[in-house]
């Protein structure tokens, strides 16, 4: 079985292991070392030890040195003879049919000789090759020089991604993210007819130049550089795109070839859900998220669409804002977006009305917020302490904390706000759960304690619609 890089192992269909069965994997092997390549039939020995851990894949574009011989000794082929490298498709069986099968275990630099087993079909050939005798075993001294991953993004060809330089592990944007790109656009025939070499920044959900580029850039990395190749029916088919920023006009039913470069992104994130909170993050945070119930201290600036500063905190002498996070002490999108970040977070937030001040106008430090006004924050994450959890607290802090909680709870659902009491009974319960750890005197109070915050929960749950959210 095969499996594709970047594929889930739950996303694979294939043979369950029998019971008992034993999969082994051999080690690697060492310089003088020789051993069989699975069921290929070649013989590999290692003459020199690669770079890194990676391996090129069938598909990819590989340049190699090679030397092929007889057994005795005698020369047949040489590139470097010849002092030309060879490129080539690794799958194509161009230097010999199964070496192809060697070039995917070598490393980046590696030199090692591989001896051909197998009848001669399956190399040149019952007739030979020039003046190779029938039924030859051959060896070939081989270099991995380099390779370029080459990946069909659109698997019929019709988009084919190579990458010329990888980009950081685990750096991949996000559907809506913010990217900066740089490319330059050219037909087949070399002729250029776009190019940005500053730059040009965007929203991939947005999409720029041609269909499918947002497409390929989600598959990317941060810092790589690749080149793509798309085909007109993936670019702009039967349509012709006219001139622009000097640069000359794309021919109906043309390809591009794309030198691509992703400098950096930042990351988007619907805070709510419903695009109506929307963070935008300028520099990463370090640990973790702040999350409901902390104490948070931000600095920000807030303003209106047209640019209006109406409230400062943490600016010109003003203190930052410090508060609880779920408490209502703040506008509701604020609230939120505050529980996501981490220490050292910088952000810009665009809140919509629904999230903000609603449809009342309202007088802040600076000026007025008009009804229905989107707002626009610019906020660091300057501190917070978190909560504490069940487990952090000893059993009279968890019985004051379930208590507290309830009676929070209660108030917030006298006064209709039945999804943040609900929240609150949780809490309390959770505080008092059947951990074990609660003695005997104190049984009876957690049990009444936890009973009544599932009922109180329930209640908040009935009132909501939410039949799936009681607790059974």
């Amino acid at each position: 079985m095969t499996f594709e890089k970047g594929a889930n192992l739950s996303d694979i269909d294939g043979e369950e292991e029998e019971p008992g069965e034993v999969i082994e994997s051999a080690p690697p092997l060492k310089v003088g070392e020789e051993r069989e390549l699975g069921n290929s039939g070649i013989k590999k020995e290692l003459l020199k030890n690669g770079v890194g851990w990676d391996t090129p894949e069938f598909g990819d574009e590989v340049t190699i040195h090679y030397v092929g011989t007889l057994l005795d000794g005698t020369k047949f082929d040489s590139t470097r003879d010849r002092y030309d490298p060879l490129t080539f498709k690794l799958g194509t069986g161009q230097v010999a049919t199964g070496l192809d099968n060697g070039i995917i275990t070598m490393k980046k630099r590696e030199c090692a000789v591989f001896t051909f087993t197998l009848p001669s079909e399956l190399r040149f050939g019952v007739e030979g090759r020039d003046s190779l005798p029938p039924n030859s075993v051959v060896q070939f001294e081989v270099e991995l020089v380099s390779w370029i991953t080459v990946v069909d993004l659109s698997k019929d060809g019709g988009i084919v991604k190579k990458i010329l330089e990888k980009g950081e592990r685990d750096a991949s944007p996000g559907d809506l993210d913010e990217v900066l790109v740089k490319y330059q656009v050219m037909l087949g025939d070399g002729t250029m007819v776009a190019k940005t070499p500053e730059g040009v920044e965007f929203y991939l959900k947005d999409g720029h130049f041609c269909p499918v580029l947002s497409k390929a850039i989600l598959t990317m990395k941060k810092g790589e550089k690749v080149k793509l190749v798309i085909q007109p029916q993936y670019a702009f088919g039967e349509e012709r795109r006219d001139a622009c920023d000097g640069f000359g006009t794309i021919p109906p039913n043309s390809a591009l070839d794309f030198n691509l470069e992703l400098p950096s992104f930042k990351h988007v994130v619907d805070v709510t859900g419903d695009s109506k909170v929307v963070k935008k993050i300028l520099k990463e945070g370090e640990g973790t998220s702040a999350d409901e119930g902390a104490t948070v201290t931000i600095s920000y600036i807030a303003r209106l669409e047209d640019g209006t500063v109406f409230e400062k905190k943490g600016y010109d002498g003003e203190q930052p804002l410090e508060f609880i996070t779920d408490e209502e002490q703040v506008i509701a999108g604020l609230d939120r977006v505050a529980a996501t970040m981490k220490k050292g977070e910088w952000a810009i937030v665009t809140i919509n009305h629904e999230y903000g001040f609603g449809n009342v106008e309202a007088k802040q430090d600076l000026a007025t917020v008009p009804s229905c006004a989107k707002l626009y924050y610019e906020v660091e994450m300057m501190d917070f302490i978190k909560e504490k959890v069940p487990w952090e607290m000893n059993n009279q802090e968890k019985i004051e904390a379930a208590g507290r909680k309830k009676e929070e709870g209660n108030l917030l659902f006298k006064n209709g706000k039945y999804e943040r009491a609900g929240k609150k009974y949780n809490k309390a319960a959770d505080c008092v759960n059947e951990d074990g750890s609660f003695v005997d005197d104190e049984q009876k109070l957690v049990k009444s304690l936890r009973v009544s915050c599932w009922l109180n929960s329930a209640a908040c749950c009935l009132k909501l619609k939410d039949y799936q959210g009681i607790r059974l």
